[in-house]
């Protein structure tokens, strides 16, 4: 998973992120509250860890701002060394899931990051691997529409099966490129695009099949699960369609106006 932490103590970030990398994750670490909110304007992640004490702004600060950004679903942890009752609450209330006092023990944090990952995402952090018409075989490393085999790469393997996981959340271009690729380079690139479009094209990614996917401009990828058997009833009212976007569209209007 891709977790973004934020410390002004670059000795401690250093450990989160060698601690989070080693049980497999992704990590991004902020010395400053706006550094962290000016990428998850164009960025995203599973997770956030978040200090209460930054040289620019308070932690409650910086997660309310998210909140504004992102909405509920990103989980947050805040680590701190404030340890009162009152501490514990304004954390929560602001928008914090969960809240841990310093000095961190590491075992602790990975545990209670992977409680609120399995939480959040619980398609993604589980074992399903069926998804309407599609059926992912990860022994022969296959995706079955409908029982019969779609000939996919190997990156293609990996790009659909990450993004049904994640069905119905906007994954970053950056976000996408890292899981699947296992690049970090910020560099432009046409190679996801292309994987994306051969996707559309090989799954069939329509109302009829269940699933359709989106350019969000300025961010990334969204795959949806809409109704099929709306498809049939209404086809200009299937989102994906130029009329359903408006309410997909509004939302990734909304996106690409904060990233502006």
């Amino acid at each position: 998973m891709r977790i973004a932490a934020l410390d002004d103590d670059p000795i401690l970030l250093e450990l989160i992120k060698a601690t989070t990398e080693h049980h497999g994750h992704i990590c991004h670490t902020y010395p400053t509250g706006a550094q962290l909110l000016r990428d998850i304007r164009h960025e995203t992640f599973d997770l956030l860890i978040v200090d209460w004490h930054l040289p620019d702004m308070d932690g409650p600060e910086v997660v309310t701002a998210v909140r504004q950004m992102t909405g509920r679903q990103l989980p947050i942890l805040f680590v701190t060394r404030r340890r009162e009752e009152q501490d514990v609450i304004e954390a929560l209330s602001c928008g914090a899931d969960d809240f841990m006092t310093k000095p961190l023990r590491m075992g602790e944090l990975v545990a209670r990051a992977t409680a609120l990952l399995r939480r959040a995402y619980p398609q993604a952090m589980g074992n399903n691997l069926a998804f309407g018409p599609y059926r992912f075989d990860p022994d022969k490393r296959s995706l079955l529409l409908n029982e019969v085999e779609v000939d996919l790469k190997n990156r293609e393997y990996e790009l659909a099966l990450f993004m049904f996981r994640n069905a119905g959340r906007l994954l970053s271009r950056a976000h996408l490129r890292e899981v699947v690729w296992g690049e970090t380079n910020e560099a432009p690139s046409r190679s996801l695009d292309t994987h994306v479009s051969r996707l559309r094209s090989k799954l069939d990614l329509t109302p009829a099949n269940g699933y359709v996917v989106s350019a969000i401009y300025g961010m990334g990828y969204r795959l949806d699960a809409v109704d099929p058997h709306a498809a049939h009833h209404s086809p200009q009212d299937a989102p994906g369609s130029e009329g359903a976007g408006d309410g997909g569209d509004a939302g990734a209007a909304g996106v690409a106006a904060s990233a502006a």
